[in-house]
């Protein structure tokens, strides 16, 4: 008897698991991706003909409320029409019975990978991009609730998407939908339980942390504020062991100061992060919109308002960011001087 190896045995077993699109109009051409609640599948839209993401509920993880959640981030995507997030374009059950949806093929790299060859202003520049599709999202009534930097793809042009819109809530109410023919506010499938967590632990609100089910979109301004966290230390705000310990006091941690993870963060940009990621909700940005023109500021030279700067601090920012007026002006000065010197003689 031919044993397989173990490379054949798994590849054997990914393609076992890739869907039956037989009597659909899309065609299986690769899997792009993996995660908890399905895969991701590279496929071509033969009426068309066009590529499109397929992204299928994982084989046998239809029950525990994984199919709602698919049909939740769908609708979700069909509502919230912004260039920076990914338009969905088709979405129902496929022969084999799992739920799918169809969208825009996405290319680029996440932000997680790319920020570490971006000088620091393309990064905050980057930011402020991610901000727009988020506020956007609040202005329709939704939260996204998972906002993290492995949940952003930046495109070869600049654009920022938001992706991962499985765990998105309607503000005010239920999650955003059910599956077709059912109505979102009398689906108890697809509502967020009370005391349940969804969400990454490293980037994750106090009161999302605690199960309270009070999120709203402050929530997602902390979130923001993990991220700009990472795009200035280069470091998730929680390790895997402080993840675990806001887990066990409710996430009721501090997260650690930008400027004690790299010490060459100015204040002012720490100062904006920890607002964003103040325990209290009452205490962050009222709004991602107030968030993304604090660091707007901040690329701009203007002051920052989280921060509270000296008269030095002041003096700098004002001189780094009139420096060629400044210089101009010294120069003249300089040769005022001279011809005044040399006229005397």
């Amino acid at each position: 008897m031919r044993w397989l190896s173990d490379v054949t045995v798994r590849h054997l077993r990914r393609v076992a698991e890739w869907p039956d699109l037989g009597e659909t109009k899309y065609r299986l051409l690769d899997e792009l991706g993996r995660g908890g609640m399905g895969a991701v599948y590279l496929a071509e839209d033969t009426v068309l003909g066009r590529p499109v993401a397929l992204k299928v509920v994982a084989t046998g993880a239809a029950g525990g409320g994984t199919a709602e959640r698919l049909w939740n981030e769908a609708r979700v995507l069909a509502r919230l029409e912004h260039p920076g997030i990914v338009p969905v374009h088709d979405a129902g059950a496929l022969p084999d019975g799992r739920i799918f949806y169809a969208m825009k093929r996405v290319d680029g790299r996440r932000l997680d990978e790319l920020a570490p060859d971006l000088p620091r202003l393309e990064r905050l520049r980057a930011f402020q991009r991610l901000c727009e599709p988020v506020a956007f999202a609040h202005a329709r009534g939704v939260v996204h609730r998972d906002l993290k930097p492995e949940n952003v793809m930046v495109g070869p042009f600049g654009e920022v998407l938001v992706m991962d819109w499985g765990v998105a809530k309607a503000l005010g109410g239920a999650d955003a939908s059910g599956p077709p023919g059912r109505a979102a506010a009398d689906s108890p499938a697809v509502r967020t339980s009370e005391g349940a967590v969804v969400g990454t632990p490293a980037y994750m609100a106090p009161e999302q942390a605690s199960g309270s089910g009070a999120v709203g979109a402050a929530a997602d301004v902390y979130a923001l504020g993990g991220i700009l966290h990472f795009l200035v230390t280069g470091k998730a705000p929680f390790d895997d062991a402080g993840a675990a310990a806001r887990a066990r006091d409710g996430g009721r941690a501090e997260p650690p100061a930008p400027r004690d993870v790299a010490p060459d963060v100015p204040p002012a940009l720490e100062a904006i992060v920890l607002r964003a990621m103040a325990l209290d909700p009452g205490d962050r940005y009222p709004s991602v919109e107030a968030l993304a023109a604090e660091v707007g500021r901040f690329c701009g030279g203007e002051r920052v308002l989280a921060h509270d700067e000296g008269l030095p601090a002041r003096v700098r920012r004002f001189a780094a960011r009139y420096q060629t007026p400044i210089l101009i002006v010294a120069a003249y000065l300089v040769m005022r001087a001279v011809l005044l010197l040399y006229g005397r003689r």
